[in-house]
């Protein structure tokens, strides 16, 4: 079983995923930020880099689920492949950053490959506004997020409404982190895991 966590930069991705493999015992795949060969070059000049970096992360994420279910574990994934096609890519190109042959190159590969593999059981998506995001952004202090612009966040942010209310692809959860401090505070996971709990019990149950 795959239970992936979805959201905008600074959302909280990769704190919830840390903490829910923790609570069930089960592996957590994150998204490889540090070792991205283009990140930094993509916050730089981002029309020169967009198409490097979508390609990059859909090969990297296809290649990740594969692995996931070949092991046959359950797992919590930071990041879905459905994030890079339907959000971040068409951005880009509505913001002129990349080119529209790129993008249509891109899509064309993505819906290639969507076809050979399963989306995830769950897909828990954290909702938060602009200020949040700034907030957790500038919390954790890296680098390259520095040059990030608010209206960057606020068209990612919209792309993500879109997308989550014609999402089709299996169960989903909607957290406000707005108002669930899930990081710092217990009973906000405890939320967050009975909500889980409550999908995953359905889920078995269907089968």
């Amino acid at each position: 079983m795959i239970i992936a966590v979805a959201g905008n930069i600074g959302s909280g991705k990769t704190t919830l995923a840390t903490l829910l493999s923790k609570h069930y015992n089960w592996d957590a795949h994150f998204e490889d930020v540090d070792e991205n060969p283009y990140l930094n070059d993509f916050y730089n000049d981002m029309q020169r880099w967009s198409f490097n970096l979508q390609v990059y992360y859909m090969t990297s994420r296809i290649s990740k689920i594969q692995e996931i279910r070949e092991s046959k574990k359950n797992v919590i994934q930071d990041r879905t492949l459905y994030e890079d096609a339907y959000i971040f890519a068409p951005n880009l190109h509505s913001m002129g950053l990349m080119t529209t042959r790129d993008f249509e190159t891109y899509f064309s590969l993505f819906k290639l490959q969507e076809t050979f593999i399963q989306p995830p059981d769950v897909l828990i998506y954290l909702r938060a506004s602009v200020p949040t995001l700034v907030n957790q952004i500038q919390k954790r202090g890296r680098d390259y997020e520095e040059s990030i612009r608010l209206d960057y966040l606020k068209r990612l942010n919209e792309r993500y409404e879109a997308w989550v209310t014609t999402y089709d692809q299996g169960k989903l959860l909607i957290v406000d982190v707005d108002n669930n401090n899930f990081s710092e505070n217990a009973e906000d996971l405890g939320t967050i895991i009975q909500s889980i709990d409550a999908e995953i019990n359905g889920l078995f149950d269907s089968k």
